[in-house]
């Protein structure tokens, strides 16, 4: 063996068990005990979501040989680097609690930084797992260099390429605040989310409080609308955002993944949605069973639906084009706009609108939610901020006003004649008006014969056709038909 081969195996061989310590992450027990929380590790949260034998592993010595001769740390608490989903590159970072619980040292900062940098340069979809303490205590005693960190440069993600946030354990602080940028917030049943965690909050407020009240899953998913969507497992969640990448683009501008020539994606009538849909506003029904006729099948991925519940929000493909679906809830308040469904939508309309996916309405709404308590909540500003996102919306817009459409309402949701719309569509139903036929008449002091006239005009289809504030009154079975039709103007990716 020459003298070089010698060198070579002797750097080999230290190189093979640097990189068997930090692969072994937290070690045997802990490692253990993770398990034992059941929960994954962050190498086996990657290997969930990613591909098979995809993943490319950057900066793993990272916290091998720290200065001053500190214990080394396997990858210094984060796993990342670039992997496959459905064959098409992403980012991951992954924090790894079974490593001082997930808190970020210099170089843990460092290794973000330089991920988060790469999705940004190579216009890559980002993934973060969180599973960590936030800052790490002993950073105080050490120099830290002054650069951008991954905080500022997720936050230029924002709007640029897909950010998806699994919340998979707990997660406080730095952390906790990189993954409020994302267009995806997907929580773990059992994991939390907060600026601070309870030892803080008892040392700073001296209340005593748990995870799980702070800032757990279902507070973050029912109330505070933090968080997007619930998973019953960490594998559900990854699935998640699995599928919401596979109905985006890689990056704005980038075409859409469209499927249009599977079977599922073919025009076929909708009958049904006589049997789902009564004709006369004031009875209910549940929109999800409508929109499971209108959408390609097994498609539609609910957004947020614990959340701003008189609206629904969604992904799903219609003829094959993956669409935003944004609809009123007739079963829920009779879907009327709340501070909480406006800031929801207003939420994935901009998402929409960054990635070029297709903007679907669905009406049927009184109105704005009217009262103390809505107007206590700023409904009238959560609103006007949806109406402003939907002005803004610059890709293909199909509106559909299926039955009531009143006032601020029928604005918010994109009804306005004009508003950028590549077709807008109603049943012959429809009953408009800029304020509600029942109690309208009584809030202007009309008469009974003005009342009368009042609830004439706002019944039916015709006055507003006769107007072109519809391009096309069609009969409930030809919904899905008309819908593909306009989607398919648009030349395919």
């Amino acid at each position: 063996m020459s003298n070089h081969r010698q060198g070579w195996e002797a750097l080999l061989t230290q190189l093979h068990a640097r990189n068997t310590i930090a692969s072994g992450m937290g070690g045997p027990e802990k490692l253990r005990k993770q398990r034992e929380r059941g929960r994954l590790n962050a190498r086996e949260r990657i290997a969930c979501l990613c591909d098979s034998a995809s993943f490319s592993e950057y900066g793993l010595l990272a916290g091998g040989n720290p200065p001053g001769g500190q214990e080394a740390l396997a990858a210094d608490a984060i796993v990342g680097g670039t992997g496959r989903i459905d064959g098409r590159s992403v980012v991951v970072i992954a924090e790894d609690f079974t490593v001082k619980g997930g808190s970020i040292g210099h170089p843990n900062a460092a290794k973000r930084t330089r991920l988060v940098r790469l999705a940004l340069e190579q216009r890559l979809p980002l993934v973060l797992m969180l599973d960590g303490a936030g800052e790490r205590a002993g950073n105080q005693h050490e120099r830290y260099p002054n650069c951008p960190n991954d905080l500022q440069l997720v936050a230029d993600l924002k709007g640029r390429v897909p950010v998806v946030t699994l919340v998979l354990g707990t997660s406080a602080g730095h952390g906790a605040l990189t993954g409020m940028f994302a267009d995806l917030i997907v929580m773990a049943s059992g994991a939390a989310l907060f600026s601070a965690g309870p030892p803080l909050v008892q040392a700073a407020l001296g209340i005593e409080t748990t995870p799980a009240e702070l800032g757990g899953a279902i507070l973050h998913t029912r109330d505070s609308g933090v968080a997007h969507n619930l998973g019953n497992s960490e594998q559900d969640c990854i699935a998640m955002a699995r599928y919401f990448l596979s109905l985006m683009p890689p990056h704005a501008g980038a075409p859409l993944p469209e499927q249009r020539n599977h079977p599922v994606a073919a025009h076929r009538s909708v009958e049904r949605v006589m049997d789902i849909l009564p004709p006369l506003v004031n009875q209910a029904y549940d929109m999800r069973e409508l929109l499971r006729e209108l959408v390609d099948e097994q498609s539609l991925f609910e957004l947020q639906p614990d959340y701003g519940r008189s609206i629904i929000t969604a992904l799903c493909r219609i003829g094959g084009v993956p669409c935003m679906v944004v609809a009123n809830q007739p079963s829920v308040q009779a879907g009327a706009i709340t501070r909480e469904a406006a800031d929801k939508a207003t939420h994935f309309i901009e998402v929409a609108d960054n990635f070029g996916l297709p903007l679907v309405n669905l009406l049927d709404n009184p109105g704005v939610m009217p009262g103390p308590s809505a107007e206590k909540s700023g409904v009238l500003k959560a609103a006007g901020e949806m109406f402003r996102a939907q002005r803004r919306y610059r890709g293909r817009k199909i509106v559909v006003t299926l039955r009531k459409a009143f006032g601020f309402g029928s604005s918010v949701m994109g009804m306005n004649p004009w508003d950028g719309q590549l077709v807008s569509l109603a049943l012959p139903c429809v009953n408009l008006g800029g304020i509600p036929a029942i109690g309208g008449a009584e809030a202007a002091r009309a008469s009974d014969e003005e009342s009368a006239r009042l609830r004439d005009i706002q019944s039916g289809a015709w006055v507003p056709a006769d107007a072109m504030a519809f391009d096309k009154v069609i009969a409930p079975a030809d919904l899905r038909n008309e819908i593909i039709t306009a989607l398919h103007l648009h030349p395919s990716g």
